[in-house]
């Protein structure tokens, strides 16, 4: 695993600790409870992340061979991970939709990388796909912990199964691309890059799936996540940074979409959910400008500074500005994918180098 001078132990969840933190003070036990035992659970398997870091995890056995190698297991509403295997990679559709979802967006993940990066699974080498579905009671998240993919429930008021958007998968599984590559420092700006990119993969795999071109997608994360009794679309917006959701329960989506509106905070990783809203703007207009298949073009380009070497654990937006500006040139040249790329950057306030 590339580390760039050293290990940061990540621990990323799809639900900003930020959601949590205001369900978890709600007046109605049936938010509350939910929120607060996530909360917990969350502060869990973050220690235990930290401590696989230090001890060392279970190398799994990887064949570079183009083909994903996927295990699904059944946590039964319990703790313990991985849980019982429920479906293996070629095993034929089982009757719970649950698992069918994460075995499909596995695959759909380990498609795009390979079909449209060449990259062979997350690691680059066929690394296994492994995911735990029916995680805890009421759990509302879903994460990687550096190993594998967890997803929860949902408590079915405020949030539903974790494994209906095929992009909150994606963005999970895209925090493993970074963890083998820049491995990107989980705080601040670099962190809130690490959390655009996943935004930004997340996005690409659910254009890629549905033979979306970059006009035609909604460029929601986590669309089809909340519950009814919401008063919103999605998590995020990359189209419109703070407007995926206006709750009287969630409050308001805090997302800025320009540096203008840039969230100073101690909270949240320096709020790493908050203002990856910035870069994901940038990435979109990037995408629209160009037309066509998002990850065919600027897709390519943020993959290039992602996996390119240049990217280092601690840069800041004008850095990673700053290496997309150089990729587009050394790809396509002085062009239009050049122009889309300087003058997304520029439209979200982060100056290039």
């Amino acid at each position: 695993m590339t580390t760039h001078g050293g290990f940061e132990p990540v621990f990323c969840t799809i639900v900003p600790p930020h959601v949590l933190d205001r369900l978890a003070q709600a007046e109605d036990p049936a938010l509350a409870r939910p929120a607060r035992r996530t909360l917990q659970r969350d502060a869990f398997e973050r220690t235990q992340r930290r401590l696989t870091t230090v001890i060392g995890a279970t190398a799994a056995a990887a064949v570079a061979d183009g083909r994903p190698q996927r295990t699904v297991h059944d946590a039964r509403h319990d703790t313990d991970l991985p849980g019982h295997k429920v479906r293996g990679e070629g095993d034929k559709p089982g009757k719970d939709a649950t698992v069918n979802r994460a075995y499909a967006g596995l695959g759909a993940t380990f498609e795009l990388f390979l079909q449209a990066f060449g990259r062979d699974s997350i690691d680059g080498n066929g690394l296994p796909l492994n995911a735990t579905v029916h995680y805890d009671r009421d759990y509302n998240n879903a994460f990687w912990n550096g190993e594998q993919m967890v997803f929860g429930d949902g408590d079915g008021e405020i949030f539903l199964d974790f494994t209906i958007p095929i992009d909150v998968i994606g963005h999970e599984l895209a925090h493993g691309v970074t963890q083998y590559t820049a491995n990107l420092t989980y705080f601040g700006q670099p962190g809130a890059l690490n959390e655009s990119l996943s935004d930004v993969f997340g996005a690409l795999i659910k254009q890629y799936t549905l033979g979306q071109t970059a006009a035609e997608a909604d460029w929601l994360i986590g669309a089809g996540l909340l519950a009814p009794r919401v008063t919103g679309t999605a998590l995020r917006s990359m189209k419109e940074p703070g407007t995926a959701y206006d709750d009287d329960v969630l409050g308001k989506d805090p997302q800025p979409a320009t540096m203008d509106d840039f969230v100073r905070t101690g909270r949240d990783n320096g709020g790493v959910h908050i203002n990856s809203g910035i870069p994901n703007h940038a990435f979109h207009l990037a995408a629209t400008a160009l037309g066509g298949h998002a990850w065919e073009r600027a897709g390519q380009v943020w993959y290039d500074v992602l996996t390119g070497g240049e990217l280092r654990q601690d840069a800041m937006f004008v850095d990673f500005a700053t290496l997309t500006v150089k990729a587009a040139r050394e790809r396509f040249g002085d062009g239009e994918e050049l122009d889309a790329v300087s003058k997304a950057w520029e439209q979200v306030g982060v100056r290039t180098l």
